[in-house]
């Protein structure tokens, strides 16, 4: 079965019930039983609920791989892999990355004794050096947020395999649509499916997906025990926005592309950040691993200017100045005082994420008038 009659059919059965093509709402938090411990397969809906089941085959499905799971958000998906080490483990990380990956990481784990690296991983062979026994876990996002820099997956699951430690990759940016990590040697996905995945900007969610059977009894244990679930509702928004996903995407991308050759061509703008640019230092591992450069576009101003930039998110009418991404809709965001500014600001501008930096998220809008509301708020 292909990708885009996955995100339809993969992983769905019709309710055996009356024959629902769509998986109903199962809106109940427990289940009958005939005695104790006969049921059927369904006792509690922390552990187990038809929809969000339904929802975990389709999670599955479009990563190919063999275990979907779904949470209460994308950070709950991150929480269950983190919590797969114990203290003493180490973890090394992009130095780009999601402000709230960071803050988890560095304000919560770091108490518990998991000490954590933050590098640039454009080049793999750079993490060899922070590779010690007690590495016990690579993090990697690509293209990362919100510097759209590309990591070799491939490159970067070698150097895991060879010392023996779990490959975690956000796909969140990407979409299996786009990327699927776990063919390229990974061991989790994770996903915000908050973003792309449910599509329309009215569902907070997360999701894992692995292949091996011991990895995934590992993290069923951590979701059902520690309950960062999600609900029957969400789950059937975020199976019917996957739905669509292919066709989103497609508009996404070419949406995309042409948002960031107008920035690029602009006398106003300093730099564009997008892995569609030849120009881009990882460009060519992106057109071998991913299907297309999606709807992600980052771009700093000239002069370094933050009132400028500030004042350019404010005019905007189209694009709407919010966090997140990935809906139909374009959004805009000023890294530096939304999603990361839980890093500090040292730690932020040595990634490159410095007070004139603004992201898009490119929707499915008409792309004239997305280009023309840029054109009119830079001036």
């Amino acid at each position: 079965m292909k990708f885009n009659t996955k995100t339809i059919h993969g992983g769905q059965e019709h309710d055996p019930a009356f024959g629902s093509v769509m998986p109903p709402i199962y809106q109940t938090s427990t289940y009958a039983q005939s005695t104790p411990g006969g049921h059927k397969g369904y006792e509690y809906s922390r552990t187990h609920n038809p929809t969000r089941n339904a929802l975990e085959k389709s999670f599955a499905s479009i990563e190919n791989g063999k275990y979907g799971l779904a949470f209460g958000s994308g950070l709950a998906a991150i929480d269950a892999v983190i919590k797969l080490l114990k203290p003493g483990d180490e973890v090394v990380s992009t130095n780009d990355l999601y402000g709230g990956t960071y803050r988890l990481f560095t304000k919560i784990y770091e108490d518990f004794g998991i000490k954590f690296h933050f590098i640039g991983m454009e080049s793999a062979s750079k993490m060899e050096s922070y590779i010690n026994n007690n590495t016990k876990l690579i993090w990697v996002e690509t293209p990362t947020n919100p510097m759209m820099n590309v990591i070799d997956i491939v490159s970067v699951s070698e150097i895991a395999k060879k010392h023996d430690i779990l490959l975690a990759v956000d796909n969140t940016f990407a979409t299996p649509y786009l990327q699927q990590p776990l063919e390229l040697g990974a061991d989790i996905v994770m996903h915000s499916a908050t973003k792309y995945l449910g599509g329309h900007s009215d569902v907070v969610m997360g999701a894992l997906v692995v292949k091996d059977d011991q990895l995934a009894e590992r993290l069923y244990f951590i979701q059902n025990a520690s309950g960062a679930v999600c609900g029957p509702q969400d789950s059937f928004l975020v199976l019917r926005g996957i739905k669509t996903l292919h066709v989103r995407m497609q508009r996404h991308c070419e949406n995309g592309r042409a948002v960031a050759e107008y920035l690029n061509n602009h006398p106003k703008i300093e730099k564009v950040y997008w892995p569609g640019f030849k120009s881009h230092p990882n460009h060519n591992v992106a057109k071998t691993q991913m299907k297309d450069f999606g709807g992600m576009v980052s771009f700093t101003t000239k002069g370094n200017n933050y009132e400028e930039a500030i004042r350019i998110v404010e005019n905007l009418k189209v694009f709407t100045l919010a966090e997140s991404l990935g809906g139909v809709e374009s959004l805009a965001g000023h890294p530096a005082s939304m999603t990361h500014a839980s890093i500090p600001k040292e730690e932020r501008e040595k990634s490159g994420v410095v007070d004139s930096l603004i992201r898009l998220s490119v929707g499915i809008e008409d792309e004239d008038d997305l280009i023309n509301d840029l054109k009119q708020a830079i001036g």
